[in-house]
């Protein structure tokens, strides 16, 4: 046995997050997906949609002689993607180079009865090129890393085959007709690239490459059509058996199966194809399929964001995650667009995998894996109070019956306690980055809050409704004093009265107005360029207050507050309007092409271009809602997916950055895609299809304002308007101890369990005048007394 040298190789990478297509078989046996860009296979993950086990996969033509021809598939061809049907994630790629006169068709396809992915290939020869070999050459990358993997040449019942295996897992690639010769190597010193670009052929060969980052090849025949297969299994043995059973399935039966399960599912979607098409895709059945492609049956209702790692190229190991993790925010996006598509049984399938990856304490974690294992460790409170909005569109479509909802009590119940506990401030926004007032967290707290008291009304629990309620009016109500500023340098500039700002730094609820003209860290900037006037911090996430109906879409806060979002965040592209998330964002490419590395500069976002066209809908502008459902269908890549961000500047061809295209961000993004289903609903329907009508009917029909104001020692007011009672809250039972004439009269207000694990008691400020001032303690039934008074002012 030949041992390849140069070990461990070069520092492993991934590939470009630019996909032209993703897929999988929807069959409960085949645990494989799938992507591929530029011509070729990338990454497969197996036996979980959050494990990628695979670089990439890419043929090599060779004329067999050294220093001869050499094309490596993804570099020295022009690669064609088309795909065979609307709603059915298989392809035809079409790879030609035309200098050399050949070119490889291949399809490629998830076996629907066996853990093992499908290519066929085929190459075809301009009259007069003769002598051209094929080789395949795969870079293993097992169970999200491609630093300690081994991989072999071997055989399986006669069969020549090449294997790897890395932390518990193995692939072996195997070819219908036989392998002619293959190798196993290091990365950059002993691969398969580095003997062909030698000498046309593999006249070297090693047996074996340990513990590093390897590349697998193999000579198969050139002059019939080829099928290879690549199998998984945790022993090799198993791979093996995966991928020879495949072979003899043949390819046909493969592509039948598998076509056939797609168009069942997709024959049971509503009928929301947009009437005209902008190119040579349905979107809706594209957005469609990208939805269900990212779900893993052996998780049901679990659903990565994305597979694809953003900027894959420049990434390694130390990136474990990328965007194949769960985000609980875009999973019950992605569960609603399922409602508006009429899936309702995979929006139920969601509903029930939120309830279980839910936190004993209430919330869900920023980000998990399929098994819900926490990945990073921040609060964003948006994400515990979306699925309480799910739940709630669901009963509303008929996805969960009426007589089903108390089995959901438990989780909004633990979820609306922990968002009043730990609200209305989050300590992320809905990018990840900042703490503070947001208005696009405070819109869904709030709405969760009032969605939570309907169903606790439904279930008799008539007293947590109404402790819902209150906490929603009072945020509600101070929601302008947290997040919206009047006279600024903008707004002069804008020539609007005020706006709503992007994110105002948390602390206790009176230093909130300070803060709206403070300064304020941007997480993505460079540390001299970080810090920005928080009065100049705006963005799209302000929409989220129509969206989720907070504020009326025509209401003259919001007007202005859209004048200074385009003003300073919409990009014109040759496609229509797209917008950045906010000013002065970090989150993208350098303005010279480079990868986002930590910092950078944010592009525009086609999800944003969707939230857009809601608001227009909203505002009584069907039209204009339809002039952006297009803009964002442009905004897809060749193959029709939908890129978390589009490049905004001029082309940087070197860097494959061309204006209006997609960047190296994510692609495809299943929250753009949900989006995108989502407005096809409310087109349809002249309406916002998620609005929840809680909040409309409380705050925009009935304005219903505050019965009072809450106050708890994490969240501390120092003042309350006149006529409000003060509601103190505590962590467990005790006696509030209170004056309002500096202890010249002491007065108790034993606390009541409002059954959200709080305790409370309510303190008759609203018999008060102006320029009166509450003082007030308290002793627990365990734990004694504090040793501290607070003072509210009411003003």
């Amino acid at each position: 046995m030949t041992t390849a040298p140069g070990a461990p190789g070069l520092a492993p990478r991934w590939t470009s997050s630019a996909k032209d297509g993703v897929g999988t078989a929807l069959s409960p046996r085949s645990a494989v997906w799938f992507t591929h860009s530029h011509g070729i296979l990338d990454e497969i993950y197996y036996p979980r949609v959050d494990q990628a086990c695979t670089r990439d996969c890419g043929l090599i033509v060779t004329d067999g002689k050294p220093g001869g021809l050499f094309v490596e598939e993804k570099r020295g061809t022009v690669s064609r993607t088309r795909r065979l049907a609307d709603g059915v994630p298989l392809f035809t790629i079409t790879n030609t180079c035309e200098r050399h006169g050949f070119r490889i068709d291949k399809k490629i396809v998830a076996d629907p009865h066996f853990d093992c992915v499908l290519q066929h290939i085929t190459l075809t020869t301009n009259p007069g090129v003769t002598g051209l070999r094929l080789f395949v050459l795969l870079a293993p990358h097992l169970v999200n890393g491609g630093s300690h993997n081994t991989g072999w040449v071997g055989a399986y019942k006669g069969r020549s085959m090449v294997f790897a295996s890395g932390d518990g897992t193995c692939l072996a690639m195997a070819c219908a007709s036989g392998f002619l010769a293959t190798s196993v190597g290091y990365v950059g010193a002993s691969d398969g690239w580095q003997i062909l670009q030698r000498q046309g052929s593999l006249q070297e060969r090693f047996d074996r490459a340990e513990d590093g980052n390897i590349a697998l090849v193999a000579e198969f025949d050139a002059t019939a059509p080829a099928l290879i297969a690549i199998g998984f299994g945790r022993k090799p043995e198993e791979a093996a058996f995966q991928a020879a059973a495949s072979l003899a399935g043949g390819y046909q039966r493969a592509e039948d199966e598998y076509v056939a399960n797609w168009r069942h599912w997709q024959r049971g979607l509503e009928p929301l194809d947009p009437p005209q098409s902008t190119g040579p895709h349905n979107f809706y059945r594209v957005s469609t399929a990208v939805m269900r492609c990212h779900e893993s049956p052996r998780f049901p209702g679990g659903s990565i964001a994305s597979l694809s790692i953003p900027w894959g190229a420049s990434k390694g190991d130390d990136d474990l995650g990328g965007y194949h993790l769960v985000w609980p925010r875009d999973l019950a996006e992605t569960a609603g667009a399922f409602l508006a598509c009429g899936a309702n049984a995979d929006a139920r399938r969601t509903l029930d995998y939120l309830r279980l990856i839910q936190e004993a304490d209430g919330h869900w974690p920023q980000n998990v894996w399929l098994d819900g294992s926490a990945y990073w460790s921040g609060l964003q409170l948006d994400e515990t109070a979306f699925p309480i909005l799910l739940l709630d569109l669901a009963f509303r479509h008929g996805a969960v019956a009426e007589t089903e909802l108390g089995e959901y009590w438990p989780m909004v119940r633990s979820a609306c306690a922990y968002i009043i506990a730990n609200g209305p401030a989050t300590g992320q926004d809905r990018w990840e980055e900042n703490a503070g007032y947001t208005p696009a967290t405070l819109a869904v707290e709030i709405a969760g809050l009032l969605a939570g008291a309907d169903l606790a009304d439904r279930l008799g629990r008539t007293a947590e409704a109404a402790f819902m309620r209150d906490t929603a009016d009072a945020w509600n109500a101070d929601i302008e004093s947290w997040i919206y500023v009047s006279g600024t340098d903008l707004a002069l500039r804008c020539g609007v009265a005020g706006y709503y700002l992007r994110i105002v730094a948390d602390g206790d609820h009176d230093l909130a107005g300070a803060a709206l003209h403070g300064r304020i860290a941007v997480r993505n900037r460079p540390a001299d360029e970080a810090c920005v006037p928080t009065d100049e911090l705006v963005g799209a996430d302000a929409l989220a207050l129509v969206r989720f109906g907070l504020r009326a879409a025509h209401d003259p806060r919001i007007r202005d507050t859209i004048t200074v979002i385009d003003h300073l965040t919409k990009v014109d592209l040759p496609q229509g309007p797209v917008w950045h998330r906010y000013t002065n964002d970090g989150y993208g490419e350098h303005n010279d092409g480079r990868p986002f590395d930590g910092t950078g500069h944010g592009r525009a976002w086609p999800l944003l271009t969707g939230e857009r066209a809601h608001y227009a809908i909203a505002a009584d502008d069907p039209a204009g809602a339809d002039a952006l459902r297009i803009t964002m269908e442009r905004c897809a890549s060749e193959g029709g997916l939908l890129p978390e961000q589009v490049w905004d500047a001029d082309d940087l061809p070197e860097h494959e950055l061309f204006r209006g295209r997609p960047s190296g961000s994510a692609m495809p993004l299943v929250w753009a895609h949900a989006e995108y289903v989502k407005l096809l609903r409310s087109l349809r329907d002249g309406a916002v299809f998620d609005l929840p009508p809680q909040t409309v009917r409380r705050y925009q029909v009935e304005a219903v304002a505050p019965r009072c104001r809450d106050w708890r020692e994490a969240w501390r007011r120092s003042k309350i308007p006149a006529g409000q009672n003060l509601r103190v809250e505590l962590s467990g039972p005790g006696v509030i101890h209170w004056t309002d004439d500096d202890w010249a009269t002491i007065h108790e207000a034993p606390t009541t369990d409002v059954g959200l694990g709080l305790h409370a008691a309510e303190l008759p400020s609203a018999a008060l005048g102006a320029g009166r001032s509450l003082i007030f303690t308290w002793n627990l039934t365990e734990g004694g007394w504090r040793g501290r008074n607070f003072t509210v002012a009411i003003v």
